[in-house]
C-alpha cells in the first residue's frame, strides 16, 4: 500500500464514522418522535375519527385507552356490588365496558357539540357503560319479580303523628292500583319500589331503556293527575299563579 493511500485511510474512516453516527442519531430521533406521536392525542378528534387511514387507527387506539381508564375507575368505585368476584371478573367487565362504550360513542360522534373537551365527553361513555356492566353482573342471578299486585306502604309507627303523610300514602297506593295499567304498574314497582336497575329490567324484558322510561313517565303522569284531582297536589296552573 502506498504512503498516500495509507495516509488517507484514517481520514476516510473518521468521515465514515461521523456519517454513521449522524445516521444513528437521526434514526434515534425519528424513533423518539414516532413514540411521542403514538402517545399524543389527536389535535382534532372528530376529524381524526371520521376519516379512514393511519390517523383514524391511531385515534381509535387512544380513544380505547381513555375508555379503559374510565371503565376501570368506575368498576373500582362499584366493586362492592361485585361481591368479591375477583380481579379477573373486574378486568373482564372493564374491557367489556370499554368496548361497548367505544361502539356507543362512535355511533353518537356526530352529536358532539364542543361544549366540553372531547376527552371529557368521551370519558362519560366509559363511566356509564361500566356502571351498566357492574349492575348487570350484580343482578345476573337475582330474580326480577314483575308483580302488579297492591302496593304495601309503610305508614310508620304512629299514624296519629303522621296523619297527613299516611293519607298521602294511601292516596298513592290507590292511584297506582286504580289508574295504571298492569304493565305500567309492574314497571313502576320494579323500578321505584324494588329498585331494579333500568338496564337490567330492559334486558330481562327484551326491550330498551327508552321504552321503559316512556312507560314510567306515563305512569307518573297518571298518578300525579289522580293525586291532583284528589286535592293532594296542586295543579300546574295553580303553581304558576302562586309564583
Amino acid at each position: 500500500m502506498s504512503a498516500e493511500a495509507a495516509g488517507a485511510s484514517p481520514g476516510i474512516r473518521a468521515c465514515d464514522s461521523d456519517q454513521t453516527m449522524t445516521r444513528i442519531g437521526a434514526d434515534e430521533s425519528a424513533r423518539a418522535q414516532s413514540a411521542t406521536d403514538t402517545e399524543r392525542d389527536p389535535e382534532d378528534w372528530i376529524v381524526a375519527l371520521s376519516v379512514e387511514g393511519p390517523k383514524r387507527h391511531h385515534a381509535l387506539r387512544r380513544l380505547h385507552a381513555l375508555l379503559l381508564r374510565a371503565a376501570r375507575h368506575q368498576v373500582r368505585r362499584m366493586d362492592t356490588l361485585l361481591d368479591g368476584a375477583g380481579p379477573d371478573v373486574a378486568d373482564e367487565l372493564t374491557h367489556q365496558a370499554a368496548d361497548e362504550a367505544m361502539v356507543a360513542l362512535l355511533a353518537k360522534l356526530h352529536t358532539f357539540q364542543g361544549r366540553s373537551r372531547f376527552t371529557t365527553w368521551a370519558y362519560k361513555f366509559g363511566i356509564l357503560q361500566a356502571a351498566t356492566a357492574v349492575r348487570s353482573h350484580a343482578w345476573r342471578t337475582r330474580q326480577v319479580v314483575l308483580d302488579d299486585s297492591s302496593v304495601t306502604v309503610d305508614l310508620g309507627p304512629s299514624v296519629e303523628e303522621y296523619a297527613e303523610t299516611a293519607d298521602l300514602a294511601r292516596a298513592v297506593r290507590r292511584a297506582i292500583d286504580e289508574t295504571l295499567t298492569p304493565h305500567q304498574r309492574r314497571i313502576m314497582l320494579a323500578l321505584l319500589v324494588d329498585e331494579v336497575p333500568i338496564d337490567v329490567l330492559a334486558e330481562r324484558l327484551g326491550t330498551n331503556r327508552n321504552a321503559l322510561y316512556k312507560t314510567l313517565h306515563d305512569a307518573r303522569v297518571r298518578v300525579r293527575a289522580d293525586l291532583t284531582a284528589a286535592g293532594f297536589l296542586r295543579a300546574a296552573s295553580e303553581k304558576g299563579n302562586a309564583r
